[in-house]
């Protein structure tokens, strides 16, 4: 192995990921195809839920509450527009979160590479979100809102959105293998996330009565990816125009994961040990002890 005491912790993770770029996209297609091995539908799964969640929304919001089109666009296209980058960052962010655990197997192996399986996770992620992004695109041409130059902007947003899970990933795929609490909290975070970023919801509806809160919710760096997909189907605005939010969220990126690589190569010794301390612990947290 090379010798990476002296590298930064960011540089090395980028570094290792990079010299494992094809084993990265092996495992990750496999990782894909494996998780609905078994079923009859196999990875037809992958896409009826999603579909199944926005007619839902869009049932609720249009249909039950009689939500009004945002502008001069439909609001079950405005909601797609949102969800859809949605899907892919919950989906790969909850996915890394939890690789050790997933490959607890690898991660014991001395030879093995621990630091690319988050990003195989969030890769498997990006292979059933690149089927949602063609099929957005294809429903926004349907109803009138034919494919232009901006479209090509979602290649931008998705590089966003992998660079913001693979920061928060390494830190929270370490702290999982010691607090496994931290499963039950992450899928608190992203119902939170949700409704906060937002997506079900015009962001301007604050700005009279409560103008410090939105300036609050755009703080969130999913709502700059989010609006950057609604910019690119609708508004047709390039990311550069709002250079203040790019090199917003480009900063607290380069910061998360310079804490989540730091804290990941600390804790990377230890993860072995704390797979075995996990699988050791009964439902109520405290360890079995085998009687006398």
């Amino acid at each position: 192995m090379k010798d990476t005491k002296k590298i930064p912790a960011a540089i090395c993770m980028v570094r290792e990921s990079i010299e494992s770029r094809k084993m990265v996209f092996n495992l990750a297609k496999n990782d894909f195809k494996t998780k609905y091995a078994g079923s009859y539908l196999g990875i037809i799964w992958a896409f009826v839920q999603p579909v199944v969640t926005i007619l839902l929304y869009w049932f609720v919001f249009q249909v039950g509450f009689r939500s009004r089109p945002l502008g001069d666009y439909p609001f079950v296209l405005w909601l797609t527009a949102g969800l859809v980058p949605w899907f892919f960052f919950s989906d790969a962010w909850n996915g890394a979160t939890n690789s050790m655990l997933e490959y607890s197997f690898l991660v014991k192996k001395v030879v093995f590479n621990i630091g690319i399986l988050p990003v195989i996770k969030i890769f498997s992620a990006f292979f059933v979100n690149m089927f949602f992004t063609i099929f957005m695109v294809i429903v926004f041409a349907i109803n009138g809102y034919m494919p232009t130059l901006h479209t090509l902007q979602l290649i931008y947003c998705l590089i966003c959105i992998i660079a913001l899970c693979w920061a928060l990933s390494y830190f929270t795929s370490s702290i999982i293998v010691f607090i496994r609490d931290l499963g039950h909290l992450l899928g608190i975070v992203l119902q939170v996330l949700m409704w906060m970023t937002p997506i079900m919801w015009d962001v301007g509806i604050v700005r009279q009565s409560y103008p410090w809160l939105e300036k609050l919710l755009k703080l969130n760096p999913v709502y700059y990816i989010v609006q950057g997909y609604r910019d690119s189907m609708f508004s047709n605005k390039w990311f550069w125009e709002k250079p203040m939010w790019t090199i917003y969220f480009w900063g607290l990126v380069i910061i998360l994961f310079m804490i989540g690589a730091y804290v990941f190569q600390k804790l990377r010794p230890h993860f072995a040990g704390g797979l075995e301390l996990g699988k050791g612990k009964g439902l109520n947290g405290k360890r079995f002890s085998r009687s006398k």
